[in-house]
């Protein structure tokens, strides 16, 4: 039987595949969900370089947030990254939800990065 973690890189690894048949070239915006935090960086992979990264403990985002493991703080840290990839000149990523379901805090962070501009 496999545990949970195995499972979970079963599932990175599945989505990754795909992403990279789908990538042509463009970063992706990969997500990490911790139980008490929220992390989402664009990647180049081409470069193997993270290009912006955003997360719930970020000091432009301490203030506002209650706590870093809701909805919440997801809209706020994809609100963020999407404003540090504009800056950037980034506006066609690829997603990778790191094998976390499509659903909850992952969901609210891809609508707001989203609303704010960013293209997947």
């Amino acid at each position: 039987m496999q545990t949970a973690n195995q499972l979970q890189e079963r599932r990175k690894r599945r989505s990754r595949y795909r992403i990279a048949l789908h990538a042509n070239g463009k970063p992706r915006l990969s997500v990490f969900r911790s139980s008490k935090q929220i992390y989402a960086q664009v990647i180049d992979d081409r470069q193997g370089r993270t290009l912006v990264a955003a997360s719930s403990i970020d000091k432009e985002l301490k203030g506002k947030l209650k706590s870093g493991a809701d909805t919440d703080a997801a809209v706020e840290v994809g609100k963020l990254l999407a404003a540090r990839a504009k800056d950037a000149g980034i506006g066609d990523v690829v997603f990778d939800r790191g094998g976390y379901r499509y659903h909850g805090r992952v969901k609210a962070l891809a609508d707001a990065a989203r609303e704010a501009g960013m293209q997947f």
